[in-house]
């Protein structure tokens, strides 16, 4: 009986850790780190370490359980997502408001062990974060909301390791917000006709498949400058310029991937792609540190 329990409760674990697509922190937590090798100038200690990896994981799992909660109805009228776990079954949403729950205690436990500031400002990060999950019902800049809810994590650990904000991580910030915006605004064109039927917001749904593209490709075009603007606040050197300009190939490849009238190699441009991005040019940056 207790090895049948065990099991059926680590398949639950499973099939949370896939609603909330866990495998996704990859995403940000490139950058999170980034910013932490400069604001420590060294080797930062271990307790700090400790609870930013603990504050970013609680943040994120927060903001996707309650994504999947606030959303849960529309996706059970979605084709492409009629089978998450809320809409077919497979977890309750009272199950899931309580992973939220428990994910936001330990978020404010975290921000509350590293330093005051981040105490402080921990309800303003989950007000953004998840807010986020209700900006497609009144504005089609949704993907800007979410970039933001990720890019708040490079002046987020620059305030846990330093306990205050100043400009380098904030060039970051906004490098990311608009990375992230422009990737999910190509996520975004394969529900342009369900928003448009159901009256939810996206460029897509807004401006049409071409002119989101266009929006996007800007979007991934300004974000590179912006990393740069912070490699040079941070005093970075070669390596970590490299490690943009790669990016910036990368990204090129992408936006060449996705067109308006072929979306079948969508998966590889959001998924595969996006993370060599985070994970490369946190890659050339320790390399920038250590050389």
């Amino acid at each position: 009986m207790l090895m049948q329990s065990l099991r059926a409760s680590w398949g639950k674990v499973r099939i949370f850790l896939e609603a909330i697509k866990f495998k996704h922190t990859i995403f940000a937590l490139p950058f999170a780190l980034l910013s932490l090798l400069y604001a420590a100038e060294g080797l930062p200690p271990a307790r700090v370490v400790g609870w930013i990896l603990v504050a970013m994981v609680s943040a994120r799992t927060a903001a996707m359980a309650f994504n999947r909660l606030a959303d849960r109805a529309v996706d059970a009228l979605n084709p492409r997502t009629r089978t998450r776990a809320l809409p077919a079954g497979l977890l309750t949403p009272r199950q899931m408001a309580t992973a939220t729950a428990v994910a936001v205690a330990v978020f404010l436990y975290a921000a509350w062990q590293l330093n005051p500031l981040c105490l402080m400002l921990a309800p303003v990060a989950l007000a953004v974060t998840l807010g986020y999950s209700y900006s497609k019902r009144f504005t089609p800049l949704s993907h800007y909301w979410l970039g933001l809810s990720l890019g708040i994590a490079p002046s987020a650990v620059w305030i846990a390791v330093r306990g205050t904000l100043e400009l380098p991580p904030v060039w970051l910030t906004l490098g990311v917000m608009l990375w992230v915006a422009g990737f999910d605004i190509l996520y975004s064109l394969q529900d342009e006709a369900f928003d448009r039927a159901y009256g939810l917001r996206s460029l897509p749904q807004t401006l049409g498949a071409a002119r989101a593209i266009l929006i996007s490709r800007l979007s991934h075009a300004l974000c590179i400058p912006l990393f740069a603007l912070g490699g040079v606040a941070l005093g970075a050197g070669a390596w970590y310029f490299v490690g943009v300009a790669v990016a910036a190939l990368m990204l090129a490849y992408e936006q060449s991937l996705v067109k308006p009238d072929d979306l079948s190699r969508l998966d590889v441009a959001f998924f595969t792609l996006n993370g060599y991005v985070s994970i490369g040019l946190f890659v050339f940056a320790l390399l920038d540190r250590v050389l």
